[in-house]
């Protein structure tokens, strides 16, 4: 790589090679994505052992390349190898990731496995037209840095510390001021085990009647105020009824304890120290460089998971309102497993707020891609209008037959003709059906990069 390529000086993404549809051999026509074609969204789907995780990588690699910032939320601890990329491709960078047992499967040294793991890493970035100066560039381009909620392990997220009121120009817009809300309020009410229905729910609805309150009149509220205004609301009618008639004092006083268990429970010092839930300062540094910023969430409980994604996803809609409009890419949403969090026939807080900002993200330039091996747990209908899909290797048919129904919309082709191009898919292999393409293409992805070391 004497000098750059020509897309290295456009907003394209490099993902991979195209592969002749007929012979299934790799060609050398590098698959180039126009980044802001990802303001639709997309969607990464493929089994274990597919590559989904590589292909994820590599975009959101192509994403800092271009100086694009990212929120990133990693269930499953893979995505933190976006940190493991050494410009040097040197030994002694690998040797601290290399996991003796390999070594000894192999019957050498973990530092004779570190220079071939270096050796290998330069060899493969090589064979697509990469090398230690496109890394350098990508660092010098944007940060990557791994936050850990509900962990003092690591770099811990301030998610209970404040319930701090949105801006004015996110309170004058009703839809997402509602969003957010709700998204505060199911959180909460998950962490401490109700599963409540924002319609039916009288939890649900005094909740958020209180924080509607005082967010209107512009006032921040944290855990401890919260649990006094259930004890006590600033109102005493809640729509036509009297508050004593909708919720009385002695069953407000359950919900109350039932929050202050949060208060008392030795992890809450987790949950109400560290960095603010702050979007803008998790997309640039202070100096103004764009940030990488990957949420590790996979040392969480099931509900603690579904509490911080609605409640960054809820910050996400406030942050996003406060933009102004943009037909270009201006940051990325990336969620590497969406798995339990985006069902079809139910609908858990996170989900609510992910179909708002897929509805009103495109507009201000965020982009969000969703990847899950897992086709057949999605939401389809609510997925309808991503332009996107990145297809890989899938199980069963009735996972194919999902995906095809799935992108139906997206591509002139029949069901017969995807299914050929889904055949026999080898690992690293996808198919790219997008609405900004005359039709699919079959690709691999290129060498990431980061060194894929597993989950950390």
């Amino acid at each position: 790589m004497s000098q750059l390529p020509d897309y290295e000086k456009m907003d394209l993404f490099y993902l991979g090679r195209e592969i002749d549809p007929d012979t299934g051999e790799t060609t050398s026509l590098p698959l180039l994505y126009k980044n802001k074609y990802l303001t639709t969204h997309g969607v990464i789907l493929g089994m274990t052992g597919s590559g989904k995780t590589g292909l994820g990588i590599a975009l959101l690699e192509e994403a800092a390349l271009d100086r694009i910032p990212a929120i990133i939320i990693d269930p499953k601890g893979d995505m933190a190898n976006l940190l493991l990329s050494f410009p040097r491709l040197a030994p002694e960078d690998f040797a601290p990731w290399i996991d003796p047992d390999k070594a000894r499967q192999k019957s050498i040294s973990p530092e004779e496995l570190a220079a071939e793991t270096a050796q290998t890493w330069r060899d493969g970035l090589a064979a697509w037209d990469q090398d230690g100066k496109r890394i350098e560039r990508m660092h010098e381009h944007a940060d990557f840095r791994v936050y850990t909620p509900g962990s003092t392990v690591g770099e811990p997220v301030s998610a209970l510390g404040s319930l701090q009121a949105p801006p004015e120009e996110v309170r004058s817009d009703g839809e997402v001021l509602s969003g957010m809300v709700n998204a505060a309020v199911s959180s909460l009410l998950v962490l401490v085990g109700i599963k409540a229905d924002p319609l039916k729910s009288r939890q649900h609805i005094l909740l958020a009647s209180i924080l509607l309150h005082h967010w209107r009149l512009g006032e921040d509220l944290d855990l401890e105020s919260l649990i006094a205004s259930v004890v006590k609301p600033p109102f005493d009618r809640v729509g036509v009824f009297p508050l004593e008639s909708f919720y009385g004092r002695n069953e407000r006083m359950e919900l109350a304890m039932q929050l202050n268990n949060i208060l008392a429970s030795p992890s809450f010092t987790a949950w109400s120290k560290g960095n603010p839930l702050d979007i803008d300062a998790f997309l640039y540094s202070r100096s103004g460089k764009p940030c990488q910023s990957i949420f590790s969430i996979a040392h969480l409980s099931d509900e603690e998971r579904m509490f911080f994604v609605t409640l960054l996803l809820g910050r996400l809609l406030g942050w996003m309102r406060r933009q102004q409009g943009a037909s270009g890419l201006r940051c990325l949403l990336y969620m590497d497993e969406i798995f339990g969090f985006f069902p079809p026939n139910a609908n858990p807080p996170a989900k609510k707020a992910m179909l708002l900002l897929l509805k009103q993200a495109r507009a201000f330039g965020l982009g969000i891609v969703l990847s899950t091996q897992n086709p057949v747990d999605l939401d389809y209908k609510g997925l309808s209008n991503i332009g996107t899909w990145c297809v890989g290797r899938l199980q069963t048919r009735q996972d194919q037959d999902r995906v095809l129904a799935g992108i139906a919309g997206s591509t002139s082709l029949d069901k017969a003709q995807l299914r050929k191009m889904l055949a026999n898919m080898r690992g690293r292999t996808f198919l790219l059906s997008s609405t900004h393409l005359d039709e699919p293409v079959l690709f691999e992805t290129r060498w990431v990069l980061s060194y894929l070391k597993g989950p950390l």
